[in-house]
Parts: structure tokens; C-alpha cells; sequence
């Protein structure tokens, strides 16, 4: 992990706490692209060795909220999930989850973020898209 990487880490660690349970690492931010990843931990997995889905999930949840955080339009202090949707593609058995989020709508009220999940070796494990309220005041 590069220096940037681990301030950024550490920004996204201490402003969401799941963040840094979960071992996430935040690897780019910037208001059109959000990079991170979970390595894969034995800790975060269902029967049979699988990364669970609720932790693909959250690590779409906390790079979307980032992604979203960095769309605010003026005023705003921050942003809340209203709705996700997950399609999961593959299991992931090993290595890492690597997530890329893109807004795909900067509103006054919501701003919509997609997030593709991608394993260590580039295949496609499942697409989240989810809508942040946004929070005024």
C-alpha cells in the first residue's frame, strides 16, 4: 500500500468504523471514481470458504457512500443509504474484492452510485447500485 493509499485508508477507517473492521482499503478517491478493496479473510466467510455476500456488500455500501460523499452538491453534510441492489456473478474463495463506484446520477436530493466488484484476477463478481439521501444541515 502506497502512502496516499494508506492515508486514505485511514480517513475512510475513522469517518466509517465498518471501514476498518471489515480491513478495507481505500486505493482512490476522486468525485468519478471510487477504488477499493477487501482482502479476503477466512473471518468474513459463509460455509464452505466463501467471502459472505453481506461482506461484498458492505464493501459496495462504504465505496458508494464515499463515491457519494464526494458528490455532494453545496450545503449538504453527508449522505445515507435509501436503497441497494446487489447482483452477485461468482463466489470468491480467495485473494481479494477489488470495488470500483462511478456516480451515475448527482442530485440535489440523491445521488445514485454503481459499483463493480471485480476478484483478484479481474473477473466480475456482482454489481451493486444504491441510492444516498442526501443529509442538509
Amino acid at each position: 500500500m502506497t502512502e496516499a493509499d494508506a492515508a486514505l485508508t485511514a480517513t475512510a477507517r475513522e469517518s466509517m468504523p465498518l471501514a476498518d473492521t471489515l480491513g478495507l482499503e481505500m486505493l482512490a478517491a476522486s468525485a468519478e471514481e471510487v477504488r477499493a478493496r477487501l482482502p479476503f479473510q477466512e473471518r468474513l466467510c459463509t460455509a464452505g470458504g466463501i467471502l459472505h455476500g453481506g461482506a461484498l456488500m458492505s464493501l459496495a455500501d462504504a465505496a458508494g457512500a464515499y463515491c457519494a460523499f464526494l458528490n455532494l452538491p453545496d450545503g449538504a453534510t453527508g449522505t445515507a443509504t435509501i436503497e441497494s441492489k446487489t447482483n452477485f456473478f461468482r463466489a470468491v474463495r480467495d485473494g481479494h474484492l477489488d470495488a470500483v463506484s462511478r456516480p451515475l446520477h448527482r442530485g440535489r436530493t440523491t445521488i445514485v452510485v454503481e459499483t463493480d466488484l471485480r476478484d483478484a484476477a479481474g473477473k466480475h463478481v456482482a454489481r451493486v447500485t444504491q441510492t444516498q439521501a442526501v443529509l442538509m444541515g
